[in-house]
C-alpha cells in the first residue's frame, strides 16, 4: 500500500473559488494524504469574498471545510521561511488551483516572489508533480509562451475547463468532476469519480 501523500495546495486570484473548496474537500476526507500544506494568495482571498462570500485570512481553510482539519496546515504566502519553500521537505505534488496568469508568469520566469511561486519553483527543480490549473480566457501570445516554458520545465498545465458529457446538474457538480480529474492525474483517484462509457 503506498504512502500516505503530502500534498500542497494553492489558490491564487483568479475566478474559481469552487474548484479550490471542492479540492480541499477532497483532499480532506482522503485517507491517503497525510498532510496538505494550504497557501491562498492575498489576490485569492479578494475572489474568495466575491464568489463565496468568504472574507479573512484567518481560519479559511476551516470556514471551506466547515470543520478544522488536522492534517491541514495554512501558510500566508509572504512565509518564505514556510516547510514547503525548501527542496528537503518532501512534497509529494503541488496543485495550484485555480492559477492565474500572473503565477503562471512567474513560475514560468523563475521569479520567486512570494511562498506560492517558491513552492512551484522547488517542485520544478525536485522534479515533483506540480499542476496548474489556469483560469483565463481568451489566452494571448504571452500566456500561451508562458505555458509553453512552464510546461518545457516539468509543469502540467491542467486547465479548469469543466466536462458537460457526464450531464452535470449544479456548478458543484461540474467543480466536482473537474477536481477528481486534478487528483486522478496525482495518483489519487476519488471512488465516486465520473467515469466515461460510451456504451
Amino acid at each position: 500500500m503506498p504512502e500516505p501523500s503530502n500534498i500542497t495546495l494553492a489558490v491564487t486570484g483568479a475566478s474559481g473559488s469552487i474548484y479550490a473548496a471542492e479540492i480541499l474537500r477532497a483532499l480532506a476526507d482522503d485517507d491517503r494524504v497525510a498532510k496538505i500544506n494550504f497557501v491562498a494568495s492575498d489576490s485569492a482571498l479578494r475572489v474568495f469574498a466575491e464568489e463565496l462570500n468568504l472574507s479573512g485570512r484567518n481560519d479559511l481553510a476551516e470556514k471551506l471545510l466547515g470543520s478544522s482539519c488536522p492534517k491541514l496546515q495554512q501558510h500566508a504566502e509572504t512565509d518564505i521561511g514556510a516547510n514547503i519553500a525548501s527542496g528537503s521537505y518532501p512534497t509529494d505534488a503541488m496543485i495550484i488551483l485555480p492559477c492565474s496568469m500572473g503565477t503562471l508568469a512567474s513560475i514560468a520566469n523563475g521569479l520567486a516572489q512570494n511562498l506560492i511561486h517558491r513552492a512551484a519553483d522547488v517542485c520544478l527543480k525536485e522534479n515533483r508533480p506540480l499542476i496548474l490549473c489556469i483560469r483565463e480566457t481568451p489566452f494571448n501570445r504571452i500566456h500561451i509562451r508562458n505555458m509553453q516554458l512552464a510546461s518545457d520545465a516539468g509543469a502540467t498545465i491542467f486547465p479548469a475547463i469543466p466536462t458537460l458529457y457526464n450531464h452535470p446538474q449544479s456548478t458543484q457538480e461540474m467543480a466536482r468532476n473537474f477536481i477528481h480529474r486534478v487528483l486522478a492525474h496525482i495518483g489519487l483517484p476519488q471512488p465516486n469519480a465520473y467515469q466515461w462509457q460510451p456504451d
